[in-house]
Formats: C-alpha cells, sequence, structure tokens
C-alpha cells in the first residue's frame, strides 16, 4: 500500500510517520504531486494558521490534487488537527475559505470560564462516540487523546461528527463522511490509543 503524508510545510511530520511505520505501514512523507497522485491513501496532519495552510497548499500545487484525489478518485484521507480544520468551508482564522468538504465552519473558543479553560485548549481530554465508525474500532468511549488547538470545526451537519469533547461546551473532535476522516486531537501524541486509531485508517 502507497501511504503519502503531505508535506505543505505546516507542522512536524515525522511523529505521525513514526506511528504509521510502528503499525506496520510504509508512509512517505512528500509534496511530490506525482506521488500524490499516485497515493493509496493520504494524511494531512498540521499545526499553525488556517490562512497560512490554505496558502501553502495553493503554492505548492497540491489544492487542486487533494480535490481530485478525494473528491473524483475518492482517495481515502486523514486530516489531523489544522489538516481536519482546512476540510471545512470557512475559517474565522484568516477570514478565508477552506477545502469545503464539510459543511462546517472553524471558530475560535469562546471561553466564560477563563480561570478554569485556557485557549489554546491543550492536553489530554475524552472523546464521545456520536456514531459507529471503522475509524474507531477497538476505540472505547471516552478515551483520552492529546488536543492543541484554538479553534474547533464546527459542522452544520450532525451526520458529518464522529466523535465530540466537552471544553466548558462540547465541540466537534472527529469528522467523516465517506472516504474523508478528520481528528482535531493528535493521534500521533495520543500514546497506544492514537497508534490504534491510525492503524485503523491504514486497514480501511
Amino acid at each position: 500500500m502507497n501511504i503519502i503524508i503531505i508535506d505543505y510545510g505546516m507542522g512536524n511530520l515525522r511523529s505521525v510517520q513514526k506511528k504509521i511505520l510502528r503499525v506496520g505501514a510504509g508512509v512517505e512523507i512528500t509534496s511530490d504531486l506525482d506521488k500524490i497522485f499516485k497515493a493509496d491513501k493520504l494524511l494531512l496532519p498540521g499545526v499553525g494558521h488556517f490562512a497560512n495552510g490554505v496558502m501553502k497548499l495553493k503554492e505548492r500545487g497540491i489544492w487542486d490534487v487533494l480535490n481530485q484525489k478525494v473528491l473524483i478518485d475518492k482517495t481515502p484521507i486523514l486530516g489531523i488537527c489544522l489538516g481536519m480544520q482546512l476540510m471545512a468551508k470557512h475559517s474565522e482564522e484568516g477570514d478565508v475559505e477552506g477545502l469545503g468538504w464539510f459543511d462546517a465552519d472553524v471558530i475560535k473558543f469562546r471561553i466564560k470560564d477563563k480561570l478554569k479553560y485556557k485557549v489554546p485548549h491543550m492536553g489530554w481530554n475524552s472523546i464521545n462516540r456520536e456514531k459507529n465508525n471503522t475509524l474507531f474500532n477497538d476505540i472505547p468511549d471516552e478515551s483520552m487523546f492529546y488536543f492543541v488547538h484554538s479553534y474547533y470545526v464546527r459542522c452544520n451537519d450532525d451526520s458529518d461528527i464522529l466523535s465530540s469533547t466537552k471544553y466548558e461546551n462540547k465541540f466537534t473532535s472527529a469528522i467523516q463522511k465517506g472516504n474523508i476522516f478528520g481528528t482535531q486531537f493528535h493521534p500521533e501524541k495520543s500514546h497506544d490509543i492514537g497508534e490504534r486509531v491510525l492503524k485503523n485508517f491504514v486497514e480501511l
């Protein structure tokens, strides 16, 4: 299987690669458009500013390739953190349009109890499964995952929500529609339970 981690200059991709290798799959980090075109599965990790992510994907020619691979060829893709947010229609962070694969917006946490809840939301938190999906095979409800983010995806279609998490208020922590998957949490930083999520994606 040909698994590609897309390098668009946002975030540390090596930790994702190491986790994929640990589950016994071959994986390559690249921004080479030909290799992305030939991939059997794609991962789109990322940390940083939404508008910057959009700009870098377009500058490198990856934006159009992603739309072809994901929407036309139906290649499975997993977005992580910023990678998931980029799948939404629009983000408040930079006031720019995203890929638009989900009817969703990316909005900033609006916390009332700022003594108890800090922004960015950083650290371990549990997820509540909203629907069954193979990405969460053998993942118990209320499993703990590692988060680092100030913005989150607000889905306009509840059927796209794979899991939710409470941080003062409930927010979407994983999404899925057909061949498209996203996690707001970092499975590559979430020890064995995160490794299981990546293994499930590899085995889809």
